[in-house]
């Protein structure tokens, strides 16, 4: 895909943390006849982890895994990442009719390194906004949990506890927030970065987006106004905030909102995963002033930095439920899905054929009866040995979870101990 050096870069990215208004920002950009802004394409993360797949996977996951590792290592695996998503990229902006492609996935964060590898010359866009009051989207757009059921701040063991009962969903947005905004944070020094406010945002919404644009290499001028009105595609996708559908205009209500959304014990959490630092850092220190007035205390930088060693553990032990599955499904000792999805198929189908054989058999001689009833006989062992296997392969991950959890609470309480001794 070619490039205009004087017209500006194709594609941009569009950073944020879910539920911080990047939808209401790429609608917004993409009023102007030459931006597109489809909703949410997540290419850059699928693009990062090719060749890793489901471990439920027939192939076997670890063969696919290894085989796509060897073959795309001896060649140049980022140039080839560069020119699919060149060609993806390419495709979608010559059916919009459009120039500039703007790829708004909130947890890109995940994957900035893996953004400049490959587009090093594209422009990002980065939305920041009130801690506070994301938390109290998440809250209650999604239903994310934000204190302990005990309705006492959330403790280490408490948080470890809730990240290990709750589903892998909710327990992803809180890590959003706990390891997502520190990165994002330090990649407002990224050259090439254009910083928004979102409380900026929602006040001048004009005065920012035609900074934006012009910043693309689009003149200004042609931007259409800045109303959240012709949304209706998002209709036709699973992805993007479904509430700016509603509206017609820029909210400017949503940034205080959080005051009457969250409580404090609420804010007391939010401020010990996120720290007292980093919200001055962000420019946040009214917003942080509020949540003091209503109780919220500093318990230090110390409390934070436990909070955000508990969330990389948790992160850790996702990924090493994935090995665990991957490696189970490669061990030549066991039967892969591969192999045990035809034997079900082929155990499942003779119910309704059987019967029909069976009705024929009478005329049959006593071979072609025996052959048939050893061949039964060989598909039922098989479907036994392959229950049998899976039930083994449950076991073993069961076992390594548990280990791994066991782990993680060892060090919750070393953890733990050790921020009592510096209290001390």
């Amino acid at each position: 895909m070619s490039q205009d050096a004087n017209r500006g870069a194709t594609v941009c990215f569009l950073l944020g943390l879910p539920r911080s208004g990047t939808t209401l920002l790429a609608h917004l950009l993409q009023q102007h006849p030459e931006i597109t802004a489809p909703p949410e394409p997540w290419l850059m993360l699928a693009l990062e982890a090719f060749g890793r797949v489901d471990h439920r996977h027939p192939a076997g996951t670890s063969l696919i895994e290894t085989a796509t590792f060897e073959f795309l290592g001896r060649i140049d695996r980022a140039a080839v990442s560069r020119a699919f998503a060149d060609a993806a990229y390419g495709a979608y902006l010559s059916s919009a009719g459009k120039r500039i492609i703007v790829d708004k996935t909130p947890r890109y964060w995940m994957v900035l390194d893996y953004l400049d590898l490959l587009y090093p010359e594209a422009p990002h866009i980065l939305l920041m906004r009130n801690p506070y009051a994301i938390a109290a989207s998440l809250k209650s757009t999604w239903g994310v949990p934000l204190q302990a059921k005990s309705s006492r701040s959330v403790s280490l063991s408490s948080l470890a506890d809730l990240m290990l009962r709750l589903p892998d969903v909710i327990a992803s947005s809180l890590a959003d927030l706990v390891l997502g905004l520190p990165k994002l944070a330090a990649h407002r020094d990224r050259r090439q970065t254009m910083v928004v406010q979102y409380e900026r945002l929602a006040a001048c919404p004009e005065e920012e987006i035609q900074r934006l644009i012009a910043g693309l290499g689009c003149d200004p001028k042609d931007t259409a106004a800045t109303s959240t009105a012709r949304a209706d595609y998002l209709h036709s996708s699973s992805f993007g905030d479904r509430k700016i559908l509603e509206r017609r205009t820029v909210d400017e209500k949503s940034v205080d909102a959080w005051q009457v959304q969250l409580g404090v014990e609420e804010m007391q959490t939010i401020t010990d995963l996120i720290g007292v630092e980093l919200m001055i850092q962000l420019g946040y220190e009214a917003e942080l002033r509020h949540a003091q007035q209503a109780g919220v205390v500093d318990k230090g930088r110390e409390v934070t930095e436990l909070y955000r060693q508990i969330f990389r553990m948790w992160w850790d032990l996702r990924l090493s439920r994935e090995r665990a599955w991957s490696n189970i499904s490669a061990d030549p000792g066991k039967l892969t899905p591969g192999i045990r999805r035809p034997i079900e198929n082929s155990c499942s189908t003779p119910n309704a054929s059987t019967g029909h054989d069976a009705q024929h058999l009478s005329g049959t001689d006593f071979d072609q009866n025996q052959e048939l009833t050893s061949s039964m006989e060989a598909q039922l062992r098989m479907a036994l040995l392959a229950s049998e296997s899976d039930r083994g392969a449950q076991q073993e991950a069961v076992r390594h979870r548990d280990a791994v959890i066991e782990a993680l609470r060892g060090e919750i309480v070393r953890l733990k101990k050790g921020s009592n001794n510096h209290e001390r």
